[in-house]
């Protein structure tokens, strides 16, 4: 098996990420499957520069720190010996399965030697720097015990780290909890970062021109972006038996950065690619976008579903009072049955919604953006970007360059949408229950990329 590695253009960095192999026990059912994974990085032609571990190597939280050391000792000498380390750096996160207390941190420092131990008091070893050339890589420590364990960050030492690195091209920041809930999978503090420490921390990845922040923990492939950084989170390294059937699988990331920006693939066992993305985004020039006056159209994109395709509408007008809560269309889409698509406001602080229901009878998913908030005129650009799964519900509004993803609760995207062949706009047109949009002056204008089928 060869897997082909996406490279730089020009001068850059490519790499792999990947985690949450939960193994270091020999004979154990992770060891098999962290090996099918690693099988699947050794094919990879040319090899990665460098390689970026996410957390949970090993099945850790044992009391014993000999039973620790072994597992640590499997993990890096047996598990990991595919990897000249010499010549390919090995870079990690703390983790809940590494470093719980004090006593399992200790044996992390002291196991993983070699990382750098430039953290901020009390953390040396634990969070770090890594500089490579014009890329900063920083590893925070999501779960630090002198700061109250697990969902608690340090962010005046990130702050600090990043503004003396302002420099550098790229800045990645990696820690192991989410700081946005992934695949509707939320609770601060266990799944994800406490929501002070969180918003702080993104204001520090925001304020610093972050490229992305990766993670792990839950056990998916996920990628969002909030107010212009990505949130990766790429967990799939070995614990199988938990992943959602039929939605996640066994999976790594190698990445390519250049001047251009970010490209990844996600690559399953069998070397098959199953993900990509390019960021930032090619957006078509607004010249190109046409405008769907309201009444019934032909659909700009018809048929799919599309891996990796991008439909985007900008959406404008006047809102009225907020008195009626009931749904407003900017635009659905007209299936047999309900609408696969409706795109609109809810609520009586207007708040603009996507409704996408790709199979006939089951309940649809929901995805929740900013409220617009009546009585206002409003300009509101929304993208539907089939290869980025459920952050690919992207919005911005006017004066904001920044994306972000709708909150949602779901596994899946716009990617599994078949696109019916005419759209509405400005009403549902589904009899009695036609949730006409009340204000004044709605424009609309839309393009669609159907990318690779």
């Amino acid at each position: 098996m060869r897997v082909p590695s996406l490279l730089p253009r020009g001068p850059g960095h490519h790499f792999v990420v990947y985690g949450d192999s939960c193994s270091g026990v020999p004979g154990a059912p992770h060891e098999k499957t962290l090996a099918a994974v690693n099988t699947a990085i050794g094919a990879l032609d040319p090899p990665p520069h460098f390689v970026l571990f996410t957390g949970d190597e090993i099945a850790g939280l044992t009391p014993e720190a000999a039973a620790l050391r072994a597992q640590w000792r499997h993990w890096l000498d047996r598990e990991m010996a595919w990897l000249d380390r010499s010549r390919t750096p090995l870079w990690q996160t703390t983790s809940n399965h590494t470093t719980w207390d004090r006593e399992s941190e200790f044996v992390f420092r002291d196991v993983l030697d070699h990382l750098p131990r430039n953290g901020p008091p009390g953390q040396e070893g634990l969070s770090y720097w890594v500089r490579r050339d014009d890329l900063l890589l920083v590893f925070v420590n999501t779960l630090w015990s002198g700061r109250g364990g697990e969902g608690y960050v340090e962010t005046k030492w990130l702050r600090e780290v990043l503004g003396r690195h302002a420099d550098a091209r790229h800045k990645l920041v990696l820690g192991h909890h989410p700081v946005h809930p992934v695949n509707g999978f939320s609770g601060t503090w266990q799944r994800e970062i406490n929501a002070e420490d969180g918003a702080d921390l993104w204001d520090s990845l925001v304020d610093h021109g972050v490229l992305a922040y990766v993670c792990g923990h839950i056990l998916a492939f996920d990628v969002q972006v909030h107010r212009g950084v990505l949130q990766i989170c790429t967990a799939g390294a070995g614990t199988a038996h938990r992943m959602p059937e039929g939605v996640e699988y066994l999976h790594f990331v190698q990445a390519a950065l250049d001047a251009s920006g970010l490209r990844y693939q996600v690559i399953d066992v069998d070397g098959a690619v199953r993900e990509t993305l390019a960021w930032p985004l090619a957006m078509p020039d607004p010249t190109d976008w046409k405008a769907l006056s309201p009444g019934r159209h032909d659909a700009l994109l018809t048929g799919g579903p599309f891996a990796g395709g991008l439909v985007g509408f900008r959406f404008r007008g006047r809102l009225t009072s907020a008195d009626d809560g009931s749904a407003q269309t900017f635009l659905c889409a007209h299936g047999a049955g309900q609408p696969p698509l409706w795109i609109g406001l809810r609520g009586r602080e207007q708040r603009l919604a996507v409704i996408v229901g790709p199979q006939p009878g089951r309940s649809p998913h929901y995805w929740h953006g900013p409220a617009l908030g009546p009585p206002r005129h409003f300009d509101v650009t929304l993208l539907l970007h089939m290869g980025m799964g459920p952050g690919g519900m992207l919005y911005r509004v006017a004066g904001d360059p920044l994306w972000s993803s709708m909150t949602a609760a779901s596994p899946w995207g716009a990617e599994r949408l078949c696109w019916p062949p005419r759209w509405s706009i400005g009403h549902a047109a589904r009899g009695s229950d036609d949730q006409p949009f009340r204000g004044d002056g709605l424009s609309v204008e839309g393009f669609a990329d159907r990318g690779a089928a």
